[in-house]
């Protein structure tokens, strides 16, 4: 009798250890319902590639992957007080690398365009590679999105990114070493500060990519959310989204949004040279700001979940992209399929083509100076 008690036991024990073994086993997912353990890979055989969360009091939680400096998810409240995610993204790093995309990505070294890829730097030329209508696009077809940045989580709400860009990296001059610095204030802003220096004159311009719907619900266009773009003035495009050098005013135009309106119709109104370009906005908006991160540079508002999302800057420009290439064939996390026009980009930055544009501030980076910008992207509800 005293066995078979003992084997009874042994066996409740057991039972015990193995419930406990299956629930360790099971994954903590990160309150946008992210699976950490599908963020962990080597890339180039070396560098390691991790999800992190930063944190609030008030329950904001921001999700970042050093792969390409990305944030993938990004929790607000909404006006009723429930968490939502207001960022399209993937589930997972392969599916970043898979699939081709910029979603809330660092970009670097340089955001935007460069016309042919073609730029001289005291006196010398340089050929870029071109992947996006014959020009550069965001540093060209390895840029730093599709990099590993070193990760440092300093505490519950900061992570310190740092890339280390070699002499030739895409052909830009100089050994570059950057940092890109997410802080998620008590506030609800994510603060994100970028600096860089160079041993060699180059250039550097960079941009957080995050593809915004504070709707929530990304399987349906985000064209009723309502901008606002403290802007008189447009860098104009041609067919291959390539500026002039030269200004556009907005005033009478589909890109005046000085007064707030929702995004529709005026970005569909093919009547206008511009939006044809575009396929809808894909332009630098010329902001009045000067440059003060006191002044609201632009503001999007979701008048289905009150949601907010206003935008502070330093830098002269702002690119607006309302997801025109976006199509319903790219599925990102859920297994959501995007649609065209899906979510909002506000890219602070200095304008596209600036190095072939001395007329426009300077994105020249010499040795000994330090590159800086700042963006500020506050979140908060209306309609309460």
């Amino acid at each position: 009798m005293k066995s078979i008690r003992m084997s009874i036991w042994g066996m409740a024990a057991w039972a015990v250890l193995a419930g406990c073994a299956t629930q360790e086993k099971e994954p903590v997912l990160t309150l946008s319902g992210l699976n950490p353990a599908n963020f962990e890979t080597t890339v180039d055989g070396t560098k390691q590639t991790k999800l992190y969360t930063l944190k609030n009091h008030k329950g904001m939680e921001v999700c970042i992957t050093n792969f390409g400096g990305r944030i993938v998810s990004l929790m607000v409240p909404d006006k009723n007080g429930t968490m939502t995610d207001v960022v399209l993204g993937f589930d997972s790093v392969a599916d970043y690398q898979n699939i081709p995309s910029d979603f809330g990505a660092s970009i670097g070294r340089y955001a935007n365009r460069i016309n042919q890829g073609k730029m001289k730097i005291e006196g010398t030329s340089y050929q870029l590679p071109v992947n996006n209508f014959g020009h550069c696009l965001h540093g060209g077809p390895t840029g730093w999105q599709y990099q590993v940045y070193e990760a440092n989580q300093t505490n519950d709400s900061t992570l310190v990114l740092t890339m280390n860009s070699a002499d030739g990296d895409n052909n830009f001059p100089g050994n570059v070493t950057a940092h890109v610095t997410y802080s998620l204030t008590a506030n609800n802003a994510i603060d994100i500060k970028y600096d860089a220096t160079t041993d060699k004159t180059t250039v550097i311009n960079m941009t957080n990519h995050s593809y915004f719907n504070l709707n929530g619900d990304p399987s349906k266009p985000g064209t009723d959310q309502i901008l606002y773009v403290a802007a008189d003035s447009i860098t104009p495009v041609d067919s291959t989204y390539m500026t002039n050098g030269k200004m556009m005013a907005v005033k009478g135009t589909p890109f005046d949004f000085n007064t707030p309106k929702p995004i529709a119709p005026s970005v569909t109104e093919f009547d206008n040279e511009q939006v044809k370009f575009g396929n809808g906005f894909d332009h630098n908006w010329v902001l009045k700001t000067k440059g003060d991160i006191s002044q609201i540079a632009a503001k999007l508002v979701s008048p289905t979940s009150g949601i907010t999302l206003t935008v502070y800057t330093n830098e002269p420009g702002i690119q607006v992209y309302t997801g025109n290439f976006l199509d319903g064939t790219v599925k990102g996390k859920k297994g959501i399929a995007y649609p065209q026009r899906a979510s909002v980009c506000l890219e602070t930055q200095h304008y596209p083509d600036s190095p072939n544009n001395p007329q426009w501030p300077s994105v020249i980076l010499k040795p000994g100076e330090t590159y800086q910008s700042h963006c500020i992207f506050q979140f908060g509800v209306e309609n309460k």
